[in-house]
Formats: C-alpha cells, sequence, structure tokens
C-alpha cells in the first residue's frame, strides 16, 4: 500500500501478510479524499480510523495533516503494525493505535468526533450499531461525518443520518452525518 497524498505523499508501506485485513484501493482512497479535502481542513479535524486493520486510512489522514486520529482494531497484531508504522513516520502525540473492539470504543468516548470512519469486514458490517453508537453517545461534531465502508450489496440508505453512497469499483463509501437527525427526533 501507498500513502497517496500529503507529508508522506508516496510512501510505500509494506503490511506483514499474515494480518487479516482488506486494504482500500488506491483508486477508493483517491475518490474518498478528493471528498473530504473539499468539505475539510485536516489540520482542523479529530478522526477515529475504526476497524483500522493496517491503518491505511489512518496515514493518509495523518500525512494530510490530521491534528488527532485514533486507529483502533481488535487485532492485536494489526494494532502493532499501525503503532510501528506510526513510529517510523514519526508521527509524535497526535496519533494513537489501540486494541479495542470499535463498538465498545465507542461507547466510553466523550469527545467528538470530525470524521468517524469504519470499514469492518464486509460480512459483519454492522452499519446499523455504528450510526446507533454514534447518535447515542454524539460523537459527531457539528459539521462532522460517520463514513461507512462497504460492499456494493450492503444497502445503508435506510439507516438514520443517511446523506449519500459513492461507488468505487467493488467498494461503497456511505456517508451519514448524524446532528442533522436532532431535527427527525
Amino acid at each position: 500500500m501507498r500513502i497517496i497524498s500529503g507529508l508522506f505523499r508516496g510512501k510505500h508501506i509494506h503490511a506483514p501478510g499474515h494480518l487479516p485485513v482488506r486494504p482500500t484501493t488506491d483508486f477508493a482512497k483517491t475518490g474518498l479524499f478528493n471528498i473530504l479535502s473539499n468539505r475539510y481542513r485536516f489540520p482542523d479535524i479529530r478522526v477515529a480510523d475504526l476497524f483500522a486493520g493496517t491503518g491505511n486510512l489512518s496515514y493518509e489522514f495523518v500525512s494530510r495533516g490530521c491534528s488527532e486520529l485514533y486507529a483502533v482494531d481488535n487485532h492485536p497484531g494489526c494494532v502493532r503494525f499501525i503503532r510501528d508504522t506510526f513510529t517510523l513516520l514519526k508521527c509524535g502525540n497526535k496519533v494513537q493505535a489501540v486494541q479495542a473492539d470499535a463498538l465498545s470504543w465507542l461507547k466510553v468516548q466523550k469527545t467528538p468526533f470530525d470524521i468517524v470512519f469504519a470499514d469492518a469486514p464486509f460480512a459483519e458490517t454492522p452499519a446499523a450499531e455504528l450510526v446507533d453508537a454514534v447518535l447515542k453517545y454524539a460523537l459527531i461534531a457539528a459539521g462532522g461525518c460517520l463514513i461507512i465502508e462497504h460492499e456494493v450489496s450492503h444497502e445503508c440508505s435506510h439507516l438514520p443520518g443517511f446523506q449519500e453512497t459513492r461507488k468505487y469499483g467493488t467498494v461503497c463509501f456511505s456517508f451519514f452525518n448524524p446532528p442533522s437527525l436532532q431535527q427527525l427526533l
């Protein structure tokens, strides 16, 4: 995998082959970050990358200057690899790799995020549970969003706060704006 833009642009990162991951393709990452670059000023945002896997998207956020980032995954090998890569990139204390179940971790957060990105294993995409947790615990800051990466066959448009889905090959990103739900409730 490679970092496509920002401070670490072009840097190749080689994850161990034994990790249980499916990294987001460069094509999909480019599309996602084109959208996000038009909506956010990266040095001003706080990000949670859930089901972080190799940290592929975390590195993109950090490379663009994200002010604070949490990469959360329950696999110890993934978390170790992310921590080692953060150290290699000299990311400092603005990033943390956390070994935890993503939904359990959300329940103990006290400060909202500008972006919560979730890329669960496609066979178990807990989209409804993620939307519910983000709403219940008010984890999206004003103007922020929840983004769920999922396969094309998984439908998210029926969930509260749904805004849009963008398709990139066999991958989709569904965007949710939970704060707007307060008007619906």
